[in-house]
């Protein structure tokens, strides 16, 4: 045996280096009974490597690609045709070509192979890298295949192969090439099969395309494949589609294109006892990888060959159930407007300060709303409570229809809070008079908390630093949930639907409690945005001090701001705001995150932006703007209101709802703002712990202990021991959630369950949402992911995937806002109706959908946008 050449047979499972992903895995299979896999042999990456090893052009031009970015197509096209000319033009070691030589007379020199790449980054468990390197079929002789070898290790360097590596983080010289070389089968019919469906992710069900001849007439997309569905040992859908066309191989050696028997076009290509027999080889093999598996077949003399499979990549994985019942989750993460995956330190930090259970799955977290759904009572109250997302409320409705969930035989009458949601219903209904006085004291109580935690903490450190954080989060919930604290945005939140729906009702106005909300006292998000003008206003006289910060970089950029005019004034207002503020930051639910103190000069783009975008005391001005606007709002409907009949009792009761608004809604931001205050101590405490544990070598570097989770960090402050591998895997993992989408709902079976929006009359090409904050604006689409990237302009219009607090500073230079993720109460919303912006949000791939720079119309009050 030949560490050149290995035959399917002598690959051990600890191979991956030497034959790719692959070739791995088909060595795995032709040692599994009952899997039938074609013969073949391997030549490794060992091979490759010493064709090239002593070409300095080769490594030369390697050097060059790395220094790349995915948006230098024409430099990337150019350096990557002259490797693959160089490699074509390589001599093949002699020694790798008596090893071919070899197989092939074992084999059989007269038959005709297949040739196709196998990369060491390629069909791993968490990337895919199918379709990137060539596959030659029916290649016959020796030469010939020798030949196509050297096209395979030159596939390498396709223009999307070493595109792909660089958006996903390959090396390009750490990835080599094996290549297969598989005898041929000269099928009957030939296909892709998945294990779970590609479509819906239902783990429970099959998927398989089949077509006439060789697989190549379906990759190539020649032909549309038969499409069949098995769920349990049962065919459960069947597309037979017109296949006019197939491949097929030639004697002399290549392919053909032929055209199908009319007859033969409209037929199954497979029978249902072959759909079934495919499925369970299908079964099998994903059982013997433990995992979801791509594979491609293909049935000669009725049995079914094997000559490829891979995991699929791109499902969610599911949160673990500990039963074999039906589940439904929900995700946290559009709840809390943040769908980035969390660390294993702020999962389990959020998971403490939450009530109930929580489940996990790629780095987010789920709830598991199954005993909700099973009962009539308990669904009614779920939809109600979820109605504010209609994708999720959608996607609810389906399980429901579906019987997914079934019913319990009698409501078990478990006391439930909030039966039937009357603060929504459209009847006057009385609201529990709240004392406004109430906000000022419970910010007070908050701060006061929060004070007392600074000066206890600072005494603490090893595990009692821990035990007193896990004890202090007690205190946390009960402020963040005191019900008195609840009680006042719940009567803001319901007096709000009462206008909205009430007005609307009489008068005929839609979302008319948007304007009112604008410019209401204790709101501390939004005036975190309006603050930050406030700064602006400090720096703009000083134009050295904004010279120096448009090409500031690093974070001591405010000790330097000292040598300049203006620069002590500018620190001064800087560290103000972050003494208020500096704890907050995009993600910011994420402990881990890195918040504006810590990276102060992420908010420098947005004070430039200020400066440039508007005039001195524009935060005093817009405040004003908008309750001026709130006021005359007010004033008009109660005008109205008296003109019709009842109109007095409705007007007394109108303006009653509308002080619990402005008196209460702004308090609804602050509960969040004290959490992640307390966050911040927290994580100060912790930080200042890990450098302990550096020093004393137990970790690498202080960020390594976000990658533990709380319970594990205790234990490694007590022992001052940890396994350290245990870090870098999760990092890699971390990485690999961060290139999933994570679904809004999600079942036990792994199928992403999606709603969808239900409108009527809306222009043919409206990109349909939410609709949050009312009014109408055309602008400048700015499509932003990363708020420190951010380069706005009056009149632009904000589209991400969601926005938190930490956003907060962009809204004030923005005229309307779409997100991805979001509902009628979430922090988008809410800032947006204050701020007076139009907003849609929840709309899916917005920010795939909507180009950066395009002129788009927000329709804030009807929820869709038109590109113009």
């Amino acid at each position: 045996m030949s560490s050149r050449v290995l035959s399917f047979q002598e690959i051990e499972k600890t191979q991956l280096g030497l034959v790719g992903g692959k070739g791995l895995n088909l060595g795995k299979l032709s040692k599994l009974e009952g899997i039938e896999v074609p013969e073949g042999f391997c030549v490794t990456t060992v091979a490759y490597q010493k064709a090239i090893k002593q070409n300095a052009m080769y490594h030369a031009l390697l050097g060059q690609l790395t220094l790349l970015k995915a948006e230098d197509r024409e430099q990337i096209g150019q350096i990557s045709r002259q490797i693959r000319k160089i490699i074509l033009n390589s001599e093949i070691p002699s020694d790798v070509v008596q090893a071919v030589s070899h197989y092939l007379s074992r084999f059989g020199g007269e038959h005709a192979y297949a040739v196709r790449s196998s990369a060491t980054a390629e069909d791993l468990p968490h990337a895919s890298f199918a379709g990137q390197q060539d596959t030659y079929l029916n290649i016959i002789g020796k030469e010939a295949i020798l030949q196509h070898i050297s096209k395979c290790w030159a596939s390498l360097f396709t223009d999307r192969a070493v595109t792909y590596r660089i958006q996903h983080g390959f090396g390009h010289s750490q990835v080599y090439l094996s290549v297969i070389v598989q005898r041929m089968i000269f099928p009957q019919a030939s296909g892709i099969m998945f294990t779970a469906d590609p479509i819906t992710s239902n783990r429970k069900l099959l998927s398989i395309d089949a077509s006439y001849g060789l697989g190549e007439a379906l990759v190539s997309g020649l032909v549309s494949a038969d499409g069949y569905k098995v769920r349990d040992k049962e065919i459960v859908d069947k597309t037979i589609a017109a296949k006019k066309l197939a491949v097929y191989g030639r004697k002399e050696g290549g392919t053909e294109t032929q055209l199908n028997d009319p007859e033969q076009q409209k037929t199954q290509s497979l029978t249902d006892q072959q759909i079934l027999e495919l499925a369970r080889v299908g079964r099998q093999i994903e059982a013997y990888f433990d995992s979801p598996q791509d594979i491609e077949w293909c049935l000669a003399h009725d049995t079914f060959y094997i000559v490829q499979s891979r995991p699929i990549t791109t499902l969610y994985p599911i949160p673990e159930a500990n039963d074999q019942e039906n589940h439904v989750y929900v995700s946290v993460a559009h709840q809390q407007m943040m769908t980035d995956p969390m660390k294993p330190l702020g999962m389990s930090l959020f998971e403490l300060t939450s009530f109930g259970p929580r489940f996990k799955a790629g780095g987010r977290l789920f709830v598991d709303i199954t005993q909700q759904l099973s009962s009539p009572e308990r669904r009614e109250v779920l939809l109600n409570n979820l109605g504010s997302d209609p994708l999720i409320k959608g996607a609810l409705m389906t399980i429901i229809e579906r019987d997914f969930i079934k019913l319990l035989p009698t409501d078990q009458k478990e006391p439930y809070a909030n039966k039937s949601n009357k603060g929504m219903s459209a009847g006057i209904q009385p609201q529990p008079e709240i004392d406004p006085a109430i906000v000022p004291n419970l910010i007070n109580n908050s701060q006061t908390s929060i004070e007392e935690l600074k000066q206890n903490i600072q005494t603490k450190s090893g595990s009692d630093l821990i035990d007193f954080i896990l004890e202090d989060i007690q205190q946390l919930k009960k402020i963040l949930f005191d019900p008195q604290s609840t009680a006042v945005f719940m009567a803001a939140i319901n007096a709000t639907a009462w206008i909205n729906e009430n007005m609307n009702q009489w008068l005929g106005e839609k979302n008319a409690a948007d304007t009112l909300s604008q410019s209401v006292p204790n709101n501390i998000t939004s005036e975190m945005g309006l603050a930050l003008l406030d700064v602006a206003d400090v720096i703009r006289p000083y134009p050295e001090v904004i010279n120096y910060l448009q090409h500031a970089k690093e974070d001591h950029f405010l000790d330097e701001l000292l040598k300049f005019d203006g620069g002590k004034e500018t620190q001064k207002a800087i560290n103000d705001y972050l003494s208020k503020y500096g704890m907050r930051c995009s993600g910011e639910i994420d402990i881990t995150k890195t918040r504006w103190s810590e990276k102060p000069i992420a908010l420098v783009p947005t004070i430039l932006g200020n400066i440039k975008n508007f005039e001195p005391n524009a935060g005093k001005r817009k405040f004003e703007q908008g309750r001026q606007e709130a006021l005359e709002k007010e004033q008009e409907l109660i005008g109205r209101l008296k003109q019709l009949p009842d109109g007095e009792q409705k007007a007394k009761e109108t303006k009653r709802m509308i002080d619990i608004v402005r008196n209460f809604i702004g308090y609804r931001e602050y509960p969040k703002y004290g959490m992640v205050n307390r966050y911040f101590v927290y994580k100060q405490a912790l930080l200042k712990e890990a450098k302990q544990l550096v020093q004393a070598g137990v970790i690498h570097e202080k960020e390594d202990i976000y990658y533990l989770t709380i319970e594990e960090l205790h234990e490694v402050t007590r022992t001052n021991k940890l396994d350290y591998p245990i870090i870098n895997e999760r990092k890699e993992e971390y990485k690999r959630y961060e290139r999933l989408t994570p679904p809004r709902v999600i079942t036990s079976d792994g199928e992403i369950i999606t709603g969808e929006y239900k409108r009527e009359n809306l222009p043919a090409n409206a990109i349909v949402g939410l609709p949050v904050s009312s009014g109408v604006i055309e602008g400048r689409a700015r499509v932003i992911l990363n708020m420190e990237s951010a380069d706005l302009e009056d009149g632009d219009i904000l589209v991400t995937s969601y926005t938190d607090p930490g956003w907060t500073p962009l809204f004030v230079s923005i005229k309307g806002l779409v997100t991805e993720v979001g509902g009628l109460m979430t922090h988008g919303a809410v800032i947006a109706r204050e701020y007076g912006l139009p907003a849609v949000v929840g709309v899916e791939n917005a920010t795939k959908r909507i180009k950066d720079g395009q002129r788009i119309r927000v329709h804030g009050t009807e929820g869709y946008i038109e590109v113009l």
